[in-house]
């Protein structure tokens, strides 16, 4: 089936969930990185007693009570795009925006544990993975808009490219657990997950080669067989990506992680997974 006509509207829902729940990471990192993970001690409330932080609030608490009120507008365009998606009858659409509704609710239950555990790290690894599974589907239910029947390709070319895609997320997993063992834990008090920094940045680096490895032979072999322009675009951005957010990584660690450029590798790990998922879309789905 070929290019289907949405609403306007559907459309500029279907931008805004992708864009607020890549803000989200990276407030989310703006939490950790100023130490303000436990700005607000418990939850659902602020503080005992409270919602908000009212007379114990200080940047800290805000910082974190502001990142605790983007869910409500993540939640606002969540039931604004299942509503524009029931109206368009499109039944994959709905599932798409019920699932993608159903999620954010369900970090908000994660980040609650997070704060509950005192900021485990192990818990604030899952919570962050979760963020950056959302945007992938949100790249998904943009292309489910014009193309809601596809025609997968087989092959080869495809099985590398979901190879690509596995190895995309084994590195934002071990990113995450790096982080963990890392000095930016979200609170000063906050427990670390007791692995090696040096060796861990040491098995990040290894698995990044590998991605970075596996989409330029992936490119390569979009090019050499003459596959349609669209993949051969979307690896050539994402490859882009990986080398953007690889030198970012580097920078940072020779430069004792400074919470500019941490923010910015966040921002660049909500990239990557959009990338790679359109990447596979595009390479999985050429018509």
């Amino acid at each position: 089936m070929g290019v289907i006509p949405v609403a306007r509207s559907l459309r500029w829902l279907a931008w805004a969930t992708l864009v607020a729940n890549c803000v989200l990471v990276v407030t989310g990192g703006a939490v950790r990185l100023t130490a303000s993970g436990l700005g607000c001690p418990t939850w659902p409330r602020c503080h005992e007693g409270s919602f908000t932080p009212h007379g114990a609030l200080d940047l800290h608490s805000a910082i974190e009570f502001g990142n605790r009120m983007l869910t409500f507008v993540l939640v606002a365009i969540a039931v604004a795009t299942f509503v524009a998606a029931l109206r368009s009858g499109r039944r994959e659409l709905v599932r798409l925006a019920l699932v993608l509704a159903l999620g954010i609710p369900a970090q908000a239950v994660i980040g609650g544990i997070t704060v509950l555990t005192d900021l485990n790290p192990w818990v604030v690894s899952f919570h962050l993975l979760c963020s950056l599974a959302i945007i992938g589907l949100s790249v998904l239910f943009l292309r489910r808009l014009d193309h809601p029947d596809p025609t997968p390709a087989r092959g080869p070319v495809l099985a590398l490219a979901w190879v690509t895609f596995g190895a995309a997320w084994l590195v934002l997993y071990v990113g995450t657990v790096v982080t963990g063992s890392g000095p930016h834990a979200g609170d000063v008090d906050a427990p670390r997950n007791g692995l090696d920094p040096l060796q861990l940045s040491q098995l990040h680096a290894d698995v990044v080669f590998l991605f970075v490895g596996l989409t330029v032979g992936l490119l390569f072999v979009l090019l050499a067989t003459g596959a349609a322009r669209g993949a051969r675009t979307a690896v050539a951005v994402l490859l882009c990506l990986e080398l953007g957010q690889g030198t970012i990584g580097f920078v940072q660690y020779f430069t004792d992680l400074p919470i500019v450029l941490v923010g910015f590798h966040m921002l660049g790990a909500a990239l990557i997974s959009a990338g790679v998922t359109w990447a596979l879309i595009q390479v999985r789905e050429p018509g």
